[in-house]
């Protein structure tokens, strides 16, 4: 539903989602927020920051999409937990589940089976989130798999939530990247924010760019057309692994949405999702002080796209080395 209204005279000038909030009585700051960073609320149609200051005159339009009904139940839908205990919980996050509801994902989600399990485990689990995400301080993409962690206490909740802000969290992603990057190690540092003409995807052609920094190591090979990366984010930016190794030439095998359909197969290898996984998360224990770090292997569904480069690109390679030449597969150490 559109609506239109003119800003009046008198009104003294604030943050637009400031406005808002005082104006729309049954809308979230943060919902506001984000449909303004989305495009669904502007101002005299200009695409704006939840910060733009307001006057007098100014027209805002607002297309807000019309509310489903919010019912969000428990799913019996499996989880692989890693660790629980009485202030949060983390588990292996498989490929292909949305982490949280949203318009068109509304259950089968991470979030509905969380409910399931804190409810018939007699648990609890953070507010904070609100109830489209409970507990929910981080999240991985839709076809990410790997660790993560839930918050079950609203304390535990704002103790982890500063750690990620303070960037303390460690973290460690490893890719399958279209082609093979020139430097075995670098540094990618490449602000980034919404794209400023396709509004779904994120890049550096953007009118809010935010600090984004990952580190990437070369750890394998695949002759010249893919390797194995590790990604060591410093910032967490929405989809900023995808977006940097773009940037380099290198998008993630399977991600259409960055790399196009070159990067959905390779020598006759299909590749099923987004090639990225959230091997390790550590991080300070927000009840006890200790230090906690959990990892796990990528998945079956990577490791049979390695297997198939394994034996389609380094055998042919291997095959074709003259003897006393190097294997152009080559591990870190010699990368770098």
């Amino acid at each position: 539903m559109i609506t239109e209204f003119v800003i009046t005279a008198g009104e003294q000038p604030k943050r637009l989602d400031i406005f808002l909030v005082g104006r729309e009585r049954d809308a979230s700051r943060s919902a506001l927020q984000r449909l303004i960073e989305v495009g669904r609320i502007r101002v005299n149609d200009q695409l704006v920051k939840p910060s733009h200051k307001i006057k007098p005159g100014d027209k805002i339009t607002m297309d807000v999409p019309k509310p489903e009904p919010l019912s969000i139940k428990g799913e019996a839908i499996p989880l692989e937990v890693l660790f629980e205990d009485d202030s949060l919980l983390v588990l292996n996050k498989p490929p292909g589940i949305v982490v949280h509801p949203a318009p068109g994902n509304w259950s089968g989600t991470l979030v509905n089976a969380l409910l399931h399990h804190f409810q018939t485990s007699g648990g609890t689990i953070s507010t904070i989130g609100g109830k489209e995400r409970p507990g929910l301080v981080h999240r991985l993409d839709k076809e990410t798999s790997g660790v993560m962690v839930i918050t079950k206490t609203d304390t535990a909740h704002r103790a982890l939530a500063a750690q990620f802000k303070l960037h303390t969290i460690t973290r460690v992603y490893e890719a399958l990247v279209w082609g093979v990057p020139k430097k075995g190690r670098g540094v990618i540092d490449l602000a980034i924010g919404r794209d400023s003409k396709d509004r779904k995807k994120f890049s550096s052609r953007t009118t809010s760019p935010k600090e984004s920094v990952t580190e990437y190591v070369v750890t394998r090979r695949y002759g010249k057309v893919a390797a194995h990366v590790l990604l060591y984010p410093q910032t967490g930016r929405t989809h900023q692994l995808r977006v940097h190794l773009t940037s380099l030439g290198h998008p993630i095998l399977g991600d259409r949405t960055y790399g196009g359909n070159k990067v959905m197969v390779l020598a006759d290898i299909e590749v099923p999702r987004v090639m990225l996984h959230a091997r390790t998360l550590g991080f300070t224990h927000p009840a006890t002080g200790t230090g906690e770090e959990f990892t796990r292997p990528f998945p079956a569904d990577m490791e049979r796209v390695i297997y198939a480069l394994e034996q389609r690109i380094v055998s042919k390679d291997r095959t074709s080395t003259p003897s006393g030449a190097t294997d152009v597969n080559v591990i870190n150490e010699e990368l770098c």
